[in-house]
């Protein structure tokens, strides 16, 4: 029988609990498949307890008596298993009754409430385990344990039980079931176990995958999320021919090196970057790269690279034959000549390669060789890439390792579908005070991609099991997303497109109170179907209006000018009054006399607000990457012209909210590239300080969300954070969501939250 409930763990309480009462508590957060029973078990025996532990719905289900409750429930959250994190704990007061000792009982029923956790490196027991001559998991590619391997690439549905992953098909031998079963074992319940005799195998030895890179092959290798295509990175014939075949002009191709030592060769990684590259996600980390001791061609146009760390056993074990198979345990930390680009295997911008078959199909005319494995990959998931913005970590686009961790929200809001925007595109689904954000899909414009979109979607309601009350998308009629949304037959919320951007930062820092948000990228859909992209909005969850923009460019050629700076460059001497010179300035482009003709009868170029395409015009009033290769090519290499960022005065005008930045603008006319670059990044950021300032005194608010694809610019993002705070204001940048439009979904959803609706929250 219940005699009384504690809903509230903390010190106070704890110390308030009853050792002669029995009690039950329930344990929520990310704590199942991540070791979190064995671990109450060998607590319970620590401290002399009896009762059971299991999984429930809800999380992890205790039920424990004895002298030492109150010690137990303090080492519970604090040493809690590296992969578990508990959110919240709940007790209830129970008449005791006989136990005779702790065990571990079976997963108990009921919806579930819990959440799978994300994939994570080859953690170092099993690294010792495997470089281990006598170990029977000697030099095995898919060891892994409780604290480490596949966990959401691999599991159809929950409860995180191995029948409901792509391990169901391997019957543990005996030895496996052993550990499976011991609750003291380090592999007890881990639902991917495996060794030699029952798991996964490899289809190519892996001396003759590192003798094949070696020779300058381009091999395409199965990993967790997805297959990638690599090749040695110092070969440069082999460089450039990827780069050919995947037809991936001028994007820089990411690097995995053996560990730290290796990577501070590369790169200048300071302190948090070494941190955010030993991350337990092993993301993809940006950073200034020393001299240039690898080919061009791995990174053209831009001063930094991407590198991350073996986060598999195979990747290890190309590193360790790569090193001659070394006996000592020296070699792992050791710096590595082997430098491996890892570029995802999605040939044509198509989502990843995932199946071994569609791997044979789509990738035989790229990879010389494919290494496949018979564990099959349930959803793709890209690698997540990072770099340091003001000393913290920062996403560049958020995927494995990190999905499908929940985002807290401030309140508890109704269950939500957001289907996010054209481009980056991720979904997002609420579920209670959580919100769960999709892997990285990438842009909707090929089939395969939105098949990808869709199967996302499927996947991520079906492991939660949660049922929207309605569908929220962008205002954009013809996005596929919107299409998709608009075609389910559930209430839709059309958000406009910053107002999600500034809604997405507001959500992820629980800023419940109405705040000022700067949206600043390349283009979005205004509700008088302008192209908007540089914004001041007041939010309040579902309430905003527009205080103010910056003054419109005209867009010669429409959305031709985002892939050609040049002709945004064009627009800004047209907008100058000196339309005269494009024909001069830009000889060396066919089609500048005409463009200088259509801008001056206003023939195809709408206007924009878009601070993208204000970026697109200084790179092209600088003649810096006239044609861009990919999506912010030409911004990226304008940043890393800027050693030190330099305001102009006079550089700017403000008039009734509107922020003309035509004075910097023609400043720039003249200007040698890094010095314009200076120029322009550190006019900006006063420019757009004062706009900022007057608009918080203006309506009271202090609490400044910046988001959108342009704060991915280091300089800018910590420059204009810099300039806030000294001013007292409370700038916000995203930190657990990329600022571009992968963010758009959580704001899309916090927003039809709060939309008044059936089953949602009024504002």
């Amino acid at each position: 029988m219940i005699e009384h409930t504690v809903t509230l763990v903390d010190s106070k309480t704890v110390a308030d609990l009853d050792p002669s009462k029995r009690w039950q508590i329930q344990v929520r957060g990310a704590v199942q498949g991540v070791g979190f029973r064995p671990f109450v078990y060998r607590l319970a025996r620590r401290f002399g307890l009896t009762g059971w532990v299991g999984n429930n719905g809800d999380g992890v289900v205790i039920d424990v008596q004895g002298q030492y409750v109150e010690a137990f429930l303090e080492a519970l959250r604090s040493e809690c298993p590296p992969l578990a994190r508990i959110d919240d704990i709940e007790l209830c007061g129970l008449t005791p009754t006989e136990y005779s000792s702790f065990v571990v009982v079976p997963s108990g029923e009921g919806k579930i409430t819990t959440v799978i956790t994300a994939d994570y490196p080859v953690c170092d027991d099993c690294v010792r385990e495997m470089f281990n001559a006598n170990n029977r998991r000697y030099l095995y590619p898919f060891i892994n344990c409780t604290n480490c391997g596949p966990r959401y690439t691999l599991t159809h549905k929950l409860p995180y039980d191995r029948v409901n992953t792509s391990m169901a098909q391997f019957a543990m031998c005996r030895q496996c079931a052993c550990e499976y079963q011991d609750p003291v074992d380090r592999r007890f319940h881990a639902e991917p176990i495996a060794c030699p005799s029952c798991g996964p195998k490899l289809d190519t030895d892996v001396a003759e995958i590192v003798s094949r890179l070696g020779a300058g092959e381009i091999v395409a290798i199965k990993g967790l999320g997805g297959f990638h295509l690599a090749c040695d990175a110092r070969n440069e014939t082999a460089v450039h021919r990827l780069r050919q075949l995947k037809q991936r002009d001028k994007k820089p191709f990411a690097l995995m090196l053996a560990n730290l030592a290796s990577a501070r060769r590369l790169v200048e990684l300071g302190g948090c970057g070494e941190a955010l590259l030993q991350h337990p996600a092993h993301p993809i980390v940006l950073a200034h790269r020393r001299g240039a001791q690898l080919p061009v061609t791995v990174a053209p146009d831009v001063p930094w690279l991407g590198v991350m760390l073996p986060y598999t056993p195979l990747h290890l074990l190309l590193f360790y034959h790569a090193a001659g198979c070394p006996r000592e345990a020296e070699w792992l930390t050791a710096a590595q000549d082997l430098v491996l680009v890892m570029t995802s295997a999605n040939p044509g911008g198509e989502p990843l390669v995932i199946g071994n078959d569609e791997a044979r199909q789509r990738l035989a005319g790229i990879a010389d060789h494919i290494v496949t494995h018979d564990r099959d990959i349930v959803i793709r998931a890209d690698d997540s890439v990072m770099r340091v913005i003001d000393g913290a970590p920062a996403f560049v686009r958020r995927a494995r390792g990190f999905v499908p961790e929940a985002i807290k929200l401030a309140r508890p809001v109704p269950p939500i579908l957001a289907v996010g925007a054209y481009l980056n595109n991720t979904i997002c689904v609420t579920r209670g005070r959580e919100a769960f954000v999709s892997q990285h899909i990438g842009d909707l414009d090929n089939a395969p991609a939105i098949r990808f979109f869709e199967e996302s979607v499927h996947h991520l309601l079906c492991i939660l099991e949660v049922e929207p009350c309605a569908v929220a998308h962008d205002l954009h009629p013809d996005f596929p997303s919107t299409r998709f949304a608009l075609d389910l037959g559930i209430a839709t919320v059309a958000v406009q497109h910053h107002h999600a951007h500034v809604a997405a930062v507001a959500a992820e820092h629980c800023a419940d109170e109405p705040c000022l948000g700067v949206a600043l990228d390349g283009f979005g859909l205004g509700p008088d179907a302008d192209s908007w992209g540089g914004e001041l909005l007041w939010v309040h969850g579902a309430q905003w209006r527009r205080v103010g923009h910056l003054k419109q460019l005209p867009q010669p050629g429409g959305d031709t000018a985002a892939r050609q700076p040049w002709r945004m460059g064009a627009a800004a001497l047209h907008a100058l009054g000196k339309g005269a010179e494009i024909s001069s300035r830009y000889s060396d482009q066919p089609g500048a006399a005409v463009l200088a003709q259509m801008l001056e009868k206003n023939i195809n170029t709408p206007r924009t607000s878009s601070c993208g395409r204000l970026f697109d015009a200084a790179c092209g009033l600088l003649d810096v990457v006239p044609h861009a290769g990919f999506e912010g090519h030409a911004p990226m290499v304008l940043e890393g012209l800027v050693s030190q960022p330099t305001a102009m005065q006079d550089g700017w005008r403000l008039e009734n909210g509107v922020l003309d930045l035509l004075p910097l603008l023609e400043q720039l006319i003249d200007q040698e590239a890094q010095h314009g670059a200076e120029l322009f990044h550190g006019t900006l950021i006063d420019a757009l300080t004062h706009w900022i300032a007057s608009a918080a005194v203006d309506t009271g608010c202090h609490v400044i969300a910046l988001s959108g694809g342009c704060f991915l610019n280091q300089v800018l993002s910590a420059g204009l954070l810099k300039s806030l705070q000294y001013i007292g204001l409370k700038p916000l940048l995203p930190r657990r969501l990329p600022p571009n439009d992968g963010a758009i979904s959580l704001g899309q959803a916090w927003v039809a939250a709060h939309t008044p609706g059936p089953g949602r929250l009024n504002s």
